[in-house]
């Protein structure tokens, strides 16, 4: 028998220090997904990350076509919405685990019977263009008449983000439809994602737009002519919840991931990556107001779920189906 070449050694030495590995699927970019698995495996040396990283829309089409072959592949998932994960968990695709990191997050930002939790916020609020006639301070000021033509928003039928934000404000009792359909009226450009809106405002190409938090104040500490809003109605959010399969095939590992990423650790490493950590009493990143300052609309995953395809339809018939 020919005696092992070192690198194959090696190989084999690598390997067995492993005594788990652990399968995650998620939509965080592919910095942020790194960080997250090296600083994981750092805090556990037993157990190797094997990852796959695409957009919430990509992912899922790729494991419902696993579950459908009957050979899901990931433990975890850490992917955009919750409303994604409470659509698997009403299909049975999720196990409940009763993290005890829970305690330290509001009810409001996890499922009730432990079948995801989310792990940051992302809001959406108004971007103006620093050379924009108005400051706005609140959703309403969007609608006003003055502003005809001048706003730009990600569509719901695109943006995943867009989809929650429409949910959010059509279910708020004092905006609802009427609002999205004054929106329509002064002839709100709602095409695409957050990129392009983004960049139609600091171009000056429409003075206001609706965008995420961090694509907005990220660019302003960049130098890019912007300000950016958290309304005084309050926002929509984002939360990139993380969850088990019903599948998986290494819980134990995969509760380690949901513990950690939970975790004080993990939420500082959240903050480094610039955006607001769910985990309550944290700080939040350079540009943000305090964390007690911005104030959340009222989201429910479950019911956004159901209005998901009427919504979609609604706005269709307002903007276009762009």
């Amino acid at each position: 028998m020919k005696p092992l070449l070192p690198a194959a050694l090696l190989a084999l030495t690598a390997s067995a220090s492993f005594a788990e590995t652990l399968t995650l699927y998620t939509s965080q970019p592919n910095a942020d997904a790194q960080m997250t698995v090296d600083a994981f495996m750092e805090a556990n040396p037993d157990i190797e990350v094997e990852w796959v990283r695409d957009g919430t829309t990509k992912l899922m089409a790729r494991l419902m076509a696993e579950i459908e072959a009957g050979n899901p592949q990931p433990d975890v998932l850490l992917i955009a919405d919750t409303v994604t994960l409470e659509g698997m968990a009403q299909n049975g695709q999720l196990q409940a685990y009763n993290s005890p990191e829970a305690a330290s997050y509001d009810p409001a930002l996890y499922s009730a019977d432990g079948y995801y939790y989310s792990t940051k916020l992302i809001t959406t609020g108004i971007v103006y263009n620093t050379g924009a006639e108005m400051q706005p301070s609140s959703w309403a000021d969007l609608a006003d008449p003055a502003l005809k033509g001048q706003i730009a928003m990600p569509s719901p039928l695109y943006s995943g983000a867009a989809l929650i934000h429409l949910a959010t404000l059509t279910g708020d009792k004092d905006l609802g439809w009427d609002y999205y359909t004054d929106l329509a009226t002064n002839d709100a450009r709602a095409q695409g994602g957050n990129g392009g809106t983004f960049k139609a405002v600091a171009s000056g190409e429409k003075p206001y737009g609706v965008v995420v938090d961090f694509l907005a104040i990220r660019n302003k500490a960049d130098g890019s002519p912007v300000e950016f809003v958290f309304p005084k109605e309050g926002v929509s959010y984002v939360t990139e919840p993380v969850a088990i399969l019903e599948s998986a095939k290494n819980v134990d590992a995969a509760q380690k991931f949901v513990d950690f990423v939970l975790s004080q650790k993990g939420q500082d490493l959240v903050l480094d990556m610039g955006y607001i950590p769910a985990r309550n009493d944290m700080d939040v990143p350079a540009g943000f107001p305090a964390r007690a300052d911005i104030k959340l609309m009222s989201f429910d995953p479950a019911q956004a779920l159901a209005d998901a395809d009427a919504n979609k339809a609604k706005f269709a018939e307002l903007f276009g189906a762009e």
